[in-house]
């Protein structure tokens, strides 16, 4: 099991609940990306409470990118990347979270539900990064967390917070808020 820089599995509260990465699960995750931009390879989610009551839901990932899918080598893990990456986070977690009850917001939800949501009904809806030390691309790290999950009027929002990091202290952070529109009652 993969702990972040930094933690440790005591630091965990007791009522957490850690679930291990899910490999057919991931894949059809990852199934509308081109061959060339499947840039998350592993995660375990974490449930240390919901979301919806000032608990959340923590996303652990591990990322590869052997080459840019759209530009020549910058060097550096960039913008575009970072998004790309983001998203791929967001997709795991709520499918893992319908599939597995991990949020009230989605109990309501069947897996068919999500393959007809993932693609076209989940919006970005603001997005702020941050880079703070240059980040090699080739192997890193990422965590997502869902902190608050509110539904009104058709809508369902979140407000996540991310975060990237590599072995040589290359890293970045973000805070993304998502619309999930028509989401099942």
């Amino acid at each position: 099991m993969w702990i972040p820089q930094n933690s440790s599995k005591e630091t965990v509260k007791l009522n957490s609940i850690w679930v291990n990465n899910d490999d057919i699960l991931l894949a059809q995750v990852l199934k509308p990306y081109k061959a060339h931009c499947k840039y998350l390879k592993s995660a375990e989610v974490i449930q240390e409470g919901d979301p919806q009551d000032r608990g959340r839901v923590i996303g652990r990932c591990e990322f590869a990118i052997p080459e840019s899918c759209y530009i020549d080598d910058t060097g550096h893990f960039n913008s575009v990347e970072f998004n790309i990456c983001y998203n791929q986070m967001m997709y795991y977690v709520i499918a893992k979270s319908v599939k597995e009850r991990l949020m009230t917001s989605f109990y309501s939800w069947t897996m068919a539900d999500y393959w007809a949501k993932q693609l076209p009904d989940i919006y970005i809806v603001n997005f702020e990064s941050v880079f703070r030390y240059a980040m090699q691309s080739r192997q890193f790290r990422g965590e997502i967390e869902f902190t608050n999950i509110r539904v009104r009027s058709g809508l369902m929002y979140i407000v996540t917070k991310c975060r990237y990091w590599d072995d040589q202290g290359g890293n970045c952070s973000g805070n993304v808020k998502l619309a999930i529109v028509n989401p099942p009652v």
